[in-house]
């Protein structure tokens, strides 16, 4: 049985790449989705699709309706959701994706350092689980195979 994990978070660093990674080496049944990780496609695709905006709040707004649909038909596709917190960038889409993963009722994983606790207490709450380490989040994806 492969299971597909979205996985909801930043996309300035290669940590979906340390994911796919390592599932590769446990070999477990894992693909993945995600977000639009091209930061110039994702803020250009409104304009590239509808063509061009009369001011930048409406080309963020183009671009915010595509993403969002985008995520939303991934996301919904998805058997898991991780999404992970780090302490390097702001991370309002990943709360954002987090908290829709939720309230889909998608089995939700989310990965946060100790510094992270306190501020995203309710949304680990809610989460079925919340690790520290990408390498915890598959450690428990790789339970569901034992």
């Amino acid at each position: 049985m492969e299971l597909t994990v979205y996985l909801a978070g930043q996309i300035h660093d290669n940590w979906r790449d340390e994911v796919k990674q390592i599932a590769a080496e446990r070999n477990l049944p894992l693909s993945f989705v995600g977000p639009q990780t091209n930061h110039d496609r994702s803020d250009n695709i409104g304009e590239a699709i509808l063509g061009a905006q009369p001011s930048a709040y409406y080309k963020d707004n183009a671009a915010s309706d595509i993403n969002n649909f985008r995520t939303q038909v991934l996301m919904q596709k998805a058997d898991v959701v991780i999404a992970l917190f780090g302490d390097q960038y702001k991370q309002w889409n990943t709360a954002m994706d987090a908290s829709a993963a939720i309230t889909m009722n998608k089995p939700t994983i989310i990965v946060r350092p100790t510094a992270l606790i306190h501020p995203l207490k309710e949304l680990s709450n809610k989460a079925n689980v919340t690790v520290e380490t990408v390498e915890q989040a598959l450690d428990v994806l790789a339970y569901i195979y034992e």
